[in-house]
């Protein structure tokens, strides 16, 4: 059955003004046709979608679209207006409506069909085709022709306009702090971006769970690159010399045409600005002005954010290891012995064997193990941030002294500061030295040996000498302070993490409240154990709350989003924010606010109820390490069952106000 038909079609029609008629119209239209076995169950489906963002596109275009129990068969109705209609496109009303409606469990035709045709709506010749054609026939043949296009072998329909040929390439990189939910957003994003604009476009997508790179023979042959990170871009330097267009990762989500046509317009201009070094150099720059016009403040948050990602595999197995080993050894495992040096545990580790267990059994002997395990990846906390910060600034040449400046701020007790503070000093002077014009002879020699040493040299000498002690005195401060905190002040802190938990949904806010908690656990000290109870129960509180939002009130979300919201149960109890993307991507101004009013009142109560916390991972299944438990259950629910009123009565009572929206953001609907 045909997706289109003349019964679909309606011509220079008069639908009532509004939005709401169209739909209404061009529903009625699908339900006479037998198409739609309830053609206002289908208008409501649509409006939901139109609720989240606007469907209107530039150029007088409209594609309100929805997945439907009403429609069993993906099908596109399409009307020619007369008087044009707003449908929020950000040059003016519609006068070309496409009603796209496809079936619960037709996402991927849905989504084929909304790429199909966002390809070929951007092309001038296609659009004015629908405008002048003649009759409901010719409307179907062009729709037709590029929704399901014939095969190369057969003689195309001659009112069909031809696809451009893809002459150019652009590469691109994305890449999130965890590498999970926007990483993958933008990188589609920026896909459908490419094939509307008629360009082939490859991404490479990084993050903390990997990468795939990019062949060089496709980087060799393309004409610029998009860098869309809020971390630092792997190996940058294969990319020396391209065109370059950078921003944050949120951009490519958001607006990435434009983002695609500054590309191709860099690509024109030889004063464009381009990756710095040499393609294949270890050492490549990738400082501030190669981040094709990225702004300080953009690139320090890019540089931090490295750091906060590659250190959280050590914070999640370092963490998990020790709370396995309470969960078999017990707590006391982490106490020292009146007169030892070592933890408990670290004694037992290392003193007894399987030939030799302690009194506690071959149980306590494995939790001592697991404990020292975790103890000793933990460690590596502070030198994989430091590290990873110098990498953002100065590429692999920078690691060394990174790491080197982390393991000094640890070793003179300057902490997660000291960590920031020497990863930025042995990023920077990694990078001035790589500057340096040395003869050719030497220049081999410079990022495997003369950059590591002088740096490590700089940064070691400077820690100890001058940064230490007033680092170490500033840590030292903050700990005495937080350990001071009672009453209300305790309660303030506790709703400022929830407030920065639920901001951005495991973006930078996110992760430096996260961050803050792990650099500073302690199993020995509570005031830490309160701050990461509080932090990870309102990190907790977003897919949670949407999860119940979406089920008790399914007819205010799409059934993508009741689909997200099912799984968000698991994603939530996980301790994954991510899970509530979907979500605030799609209705940012009334999701995010909601979210946050929730994990305020978790945060606070948290605190309140002196919940405490010694694994840094793990959500509900860490329940062995959670001091009062039933009041972080408490809390949680509380929490949660705030953020969901709070988003039910917002998407009730609170109308939106109507953005354009790029079609790239349709497809990913």
């Amino acid at each position: 059955m045909s997706i289109i038909t003349t019964e679909l079609v309606a011509i220079d029609v008069d639908a009532g003004g509004d939005k709401e008629a169209v739909i209404g119209l061009l529903a009625a239209r699908l339900a006479d046709a037998g198409r739609s076995s309830d053609g206002a169950g289908l208008v409501a489906a649509a409006m939901a979608r139109e609720a989240q963002s606007a469907t209107g596109l530039p150029g007088g275009i409209a594609i309100p679209h929805c997945r439907s129990p009403y429609v069993d068969q993906a099908t596109i109705g399409f009307a020619r207006l007369s008087p044009a209609v707003d449908f929020g496109a950000p040059d003016g009303p519609a006068d070309l409506a496409f009603l796209i409606a496809a079936p619960d469990s037709g996402g991927a035709e849905h989504m084929k069909l909304l790429s199909s045709l966002a390809r070929a709506l951007v092309r001038k010749e296609f659009v004015e085709s629908l405008r002048n054609a003649g009759s409901a026939a010719e409307v179907v043949a062009l729709v037709e022709g590029v929704v399901n296009p014939a095969p190369a072998s057969a003689a195309p329909a001659p009112s069909v306009p031809s696809e451009p040929a893809q002459t150019k390439t652009i590469v691109a990189v994305t890449a999130c702090p965890t590498g999970i939910a926007h990483t993958y957003m933008a990188a589609d994003s920026l896909v459908a971006a490419g094939k509307k604009a008629g360009i082939d476009l490859q991404v490479e997508t990084q993050g903390s769970s990997g990468s795939t790179p990019l062949p060089p023979a496709t980087i060799a042959g393309a004409v610029a690159v998009i860098f869309a990170t809020d971390v630092g871009v792997k190996d940058r330097g294969r990319f020396a010399g391209k065109p370059v267009i950078a921003s944050g990762v949120k951009r490519a989500i958001n607006e990435p045409d434009k983002m695609v046509a500054e590309a191709l317009a860099a690509a024109d201009n030889p004063s464009a600005a381009r990756v710095e070094g040499t393609a294949g150099a270890a050492g490549a720059s990738s400082s501030p002005s190669a981040s094709g016009g990225v702004g300080w403040g953009t690139r320090t948050r890019q540089i931090l954010l490295t750091g906060v990602s590659y250190m959280i595999p050590f914070v999640a197995a370092g963490g998990l290891l020790i709370a396995l080993g309470f969960l078999f050894a017990g707590y006391d495992i982490a106490n020292k012995p009146e007169g030892a040096t070592q933890s408990l545990g670290n004694i037992i580790a290392t003193t007894n064997s399987l030939t030799n267990l302690p009194s506690g059994g071959f149980v306590q002997y494995l939790g001592a193990v697991l404990f020292t395990l975790g103890g000793l990846a933990f460690g590596f906390l502070v030198p994989a941030l430091a590290g990873y910060i110098s990498f953002a600034i100065a590429d692999r040449p920078g690691i060394a002294p990174g790491f080197t400046a982390g393991a000094v701020a640890v070793f003179v007790g300057g902490g997660f500061i000291g960590g920031i503070v020497g990863g930025l000093i042995a990023g920077f002077t990694a990078l001035w030295i790589s500057r340096i014009d040395v003869p050719r002879w030497l220049r081999g020699l410079m990022p495997v040996v003369i950059i590591p040493l002088v740096a490590s040299l700089a940064v070691g000498l400077l820690m100890f000498l001058l940064l230490g002690r007033p680092l170490a005195a500033i840590t030292s401060g903050l700990t005495s302070w937080l350990s001071g905190l009672s009453g209300s002040s305790v309660i303030l802190l506790g709703v400022i993490l929830g407030l920065m938990m639920c901001f951005d949904l495991g973006g930078p806010v996110n992760k430096a409240a996260y961050a803050f908690a792990t650099a500073g656990l302690n199993v020995a000290d509570p005031s830490t154990l309160r701050i990461m109870a509080a932090v990870m129960a309102a990190g907790m509180v977003p897919p949670l709350a949407m999860a119940l939002a979406s089920t008790v009130r399914p007819g205010l979300f799409t059934e993508p989003e009741r689909e997200n919201g099912r799984a968000a149960w698991l994603l939530g109890a996980s301790f994954i924010s991510e899970g509530a993307i979907p979500f605030a991507a799609a209705d940012p101004l009334r999701v995010i606010p909601s979210m946050m009013a929730g994990g305020a009142v978790t945060g606070a109560l948290i605190m309140a109820f002196d919940v405490t916390l010694k694994a840094p991972h793990g959500g509900i299944f860490v329940f062995f390490a959670i001091g009062n438990l039933a009041w972080f259950l408490v809390s949680l629910v509380a929490g949660t069952v705030v953020a969901a009123v709070a988003v039910i009565a917002a998407k009730q009572f609170a109308k939106p106000k109507t953005d354009a929206e790029s079609a790239p953001e349709l497809v990913s609907a």
